[in-house]
């Protein structure tokens, strides 16, 4: 699963997440991507997940490029603690991903296998989503 090798601070404020995507909204390195079209937080389980689905499916064809990176830690309170004593230890990674932010990229494949491939991708995602083509200039 990815996480940062090391980060300047620990713990992170949770933050808001208004607004669309303005960097990582266009297709960089693929023909085909799937794109977001709701704000969450997708954790580094979800994109392994993904990731995973989409390169059972392709098998040895085509080439996937993650666009979205798990930068920001989520802390968790132990069970049954009491109000009070600081903010819990970190226990998990996600990525902050706003409307119209390109998550996977696909290249090297048909756009059948590539669609379906996807599809399937998007099934483990917490967020509604699209396949889009890049545009030949």
């Amino acid at each position: 699963m990815l996480s940062p090798k090391r980060t300047k601070f620990r713990k992170q404020q949770r933050g808001r997440m208004r607004g669309n995507a303005n960097s990582g909204n266009k297709i960089s390195f693929g023909q085909y991507a799937l794109q977001a079209l709701e704000p969450s937080w997708i954790t580094s389980r979800q994109i392994e997940a993904a990731r995973r689905a989409m390169t059972r499916y392709i098998r040895r064809g085509g080439k996937i490029w993650i666009r979205v990176f798990p930068d920001k830690p989520v802390t968790m309170r132990a069970a049954e603690t009491r109000m009070g004593s600081g903010k819990g230890a970190p226990e998990y990674w996600v990525a902050v991903v706003k409307p119209g932010r390109i998550m996977f990229e696909l290249g090297g494949v048909v756009e059948e296998i590539a669609r379906e491939a996807m599809r399937l991708a998007s099934f483990k995602l917490p967020i509604k989503t699209r396949f889009i083509v890049r545009e030949e200039d």
